[in-house]
């Protein structure tokens, strides 16, 4: 029997693997147990060109799914996740026998459901060649080396690529028990080996990366340094070691200053990569050409339905910002009341009983140091409470048990699910009438979606090199109404160097949007008179955090887009 291409890339791919786990002469020596022989022979029959399916059944996808994850991880040595050239490259070379293996399996006869759970773990094994290939955050990106996060994102996971194993502060509580303090001690001590590796592997860096990675590292410090007060007392030892990571933060902070000069400044990805990964991962129908036009549309139907407002409005008296923190308490306690009865009694969705929203509002900032979503809070929170349906529906999701979709998806891939809905929950729920008797907070819904269009269409044109980031942040500003986005706001730099490190988020809240109203559109024209708004979020809802396209197609049966993507 003669010997084709497959036939030679799998025996590589064998070969690749033994080395792997035995260790390569040449590199520093892994200690693995050695995969067994029936276990290479497995995978050399998998690779076959003339192999039969390696599985059939939905049962063998969970099992890959399984060990997908688990090879997805970097190897970790005592809170140190291992980042180094060596390790990602054999890391990557691993990636086509996880490809294999999910393209031989046999989907015949699967419901829509199951077919769509395959195309997840195909679209997260296209994110994780992509990230090799193009975007390269250990190689790249500063801020992937993050080592310490404060608060819990509204999202299914961090918004930023980060390092597997960040300190998240905000899952304990205080004062910290034995088995916390323990690991707050183990993985603070695990920072300045973290960030010594980091300078190793940054080869590749821009010089704006290295200037939002040395503006997170001066935060970092002070956080860690709050955080070593707020332990002096009880542990004294996390204390001192809390105090130490701030040091490595500092002294990494002070490297990437000098490692950054003379550096090129783009740091994106271009437009023929942008398409790719929005095709390829994120299962988007829309190119990057097609994403500046939705963003532009929806900028212009923004400002020119303010105006429409402002007009309307012309004779009430305008919105002012609370002037104390007591006020500003008042006004978001009566405003999340507000939010969360309108749900209920106009029958929204289902709410369960498990089901809260809480806004802290623990300090007061004075009205010339708001930055953009403040202005909106201090003026009228109910706007922006629609979109803190984000906080709903990670109560919900923390009660999915399915294997595939009950976590959050790698590669940020439930970008377009997650804050599509959250920005389009704003609009549907001002139209459901949740503002009438607030006219002036519906300029603030439209003012919300013309930020979130402006910044989009900067961070697009910063992938595509149209824009340098003063000029990206000049048009942001430029485009959002009442100055309440200033060239020096922090929160637009802050959105921006978030677009940059992962391409699409920026967009995701538009075309998210826009991916919504077709779904609804299709449900109202195929249910007639029938559609009842409960019925469709309940079952919108049951399908997890996935891919707006993915959700379209089982909720339709329409596989049309799907297709599309894969021509």
């Amino acid at each position: 029997m003669g010997l084709d291409k497959g036939d030679y890339f799998c025996i590589i791919t064998c070969v690749t693997i033994i080395l792997t786990f035995r260790g390569d002469p040449g590199m520093k020596r892994i200690p693995m147990s050695v995969i067994p022989a029936a276990a290479l022979l497995a995978t050399l029959l998998a690779c076959r060109s003339d192999a039969p399916p390696q599985a059939k059944g939905y049962d063998d996808l969970l099992r890959l799914f399984t060990e997908w994850r688990a090879f997805a991880r970097p190897e970790v040595v005592e809170h140190v996740p291992d980042y180094t050239a060596a390790a990602m490259m054999r890391q990557q070379e691993g990636i086509p026998v996880f490809q294999n293996r999910l393209t031989r399996i046999d989907t015949a006869g699967w419901s829509i459901r199951e077919r769509v759970d395959w195309e997840i773990v195909q679209a997260e094994i296209a994110g994780l060649r992509f990230e090799h290939e193009v975007l390269r955050s250990w190689a790249k990106n500063p801020l992937f080396y993050a080592v310490i996060q404060m608060d819990e994102p509204d999202v299914p996971a961090r918004e930023l690529p980060e390092i597997y194993g960040v300190l998240n502060v905000f899952e304990h509580t205080f004062p910290l028990d034995d088995q916390s303090a323990g690991l707050f001690l183990e993985k603070l001590q695990a920072v300045p080996a973290i960030l010594d590796q980091a300078r190793l592997n940054l080869t590749e860096m821009t010089a704006l990366f290295g200037m939002f990675g040395e503006v997170q590292k001066q935060q970092e410090s002070r956080q860690l340094l709050d955080l070593a007060e707020r332990l002096q007392e009880t542990r004294p030892d996390v204390a001192a070691a809390a105090r130490s990571a701030a040091e490595a933060a500092d002294s990494f902070g002070r490297w990437l200053g000098e490692e950054r000069v003379g550096k090129p400044e783009f740091s994106g990805i271009g437009v023929e990569h942008f398409d790719r990964y929005m095709r390829e991962v994120h299962l988007v129908p829309y190119s990057w050409r097609e994403q500046e036009d939705l963003l532009e549309r929806e900028l212009e139907r923004s400002l020119s339905s303010l105006a429409m407002e402002e007009h309307r409005n012309r004779h009430l008296p305008q919105l002012t910002p609370a002037s104390s923190l007591e006020e500003m308490q008042a006004l978001m306690k009566r405003s999340v009341s507000e939010f969360m009865n309108f749900l209920k009694q106009e029958e929204i969705f289902t709410l369960p009983d498990y089901m809260h929203l809480e806004v802290p509002i623990n300090s007061f900032i004075p009205e010339d140091e708001l930055d953009f979503f403040y202005h909106i809070y201090y003026r009228d929170p109910l706007p922006l409470l629609c979109h803190q349906v984000h906080w709903l529906e990670k109560q919900r999701e923390s009660r999915n048990t399915h294997p595939i979709r009950g976590g959050a998806l790698l590669s940020k891939i439930w970008d377009s699910r997650a804050e599509g809905l959250a920005t389009n929950f704003e609009e549907l729920m001002m139209h459901a009438g949740i503002l009438d008797d607030h006219p002036r907070g519906r300029e603030l819904n439209w003012i919300l979606l013309a930020f979130r269009a402006a910044r989009g269409l900067a961070g697009l044109r910063l992938h595509a090199g149209e824009y340098t980031l003063d000029e990206a942040i000049a048009f942001a500003s430029r485009y959002t109404p009442r100055n309440f986005a200033t060239p020096e706001s922090r929160m637009l730099m802050g959105d921006l160097a978030l677009y940059l490190s992962q391409p699409g988020y920026g967009t995701s809240y538009v075309y998210g949007k826009a991916q919504l109203d077709k779904l609804i559109a299709e449900k109202r024209i195929r249910d007639g008179d029938g559609f009842v708004l409960k019925k469709f979020f309940d079952d919108y809802f049951s399908r997890g955090v996935i891919p707006a396209s993915l959700i379209y197609w089982e909720m339709t049966g329409d596989y049309s887009e799907i297709r599309e993507m894969k021509n």
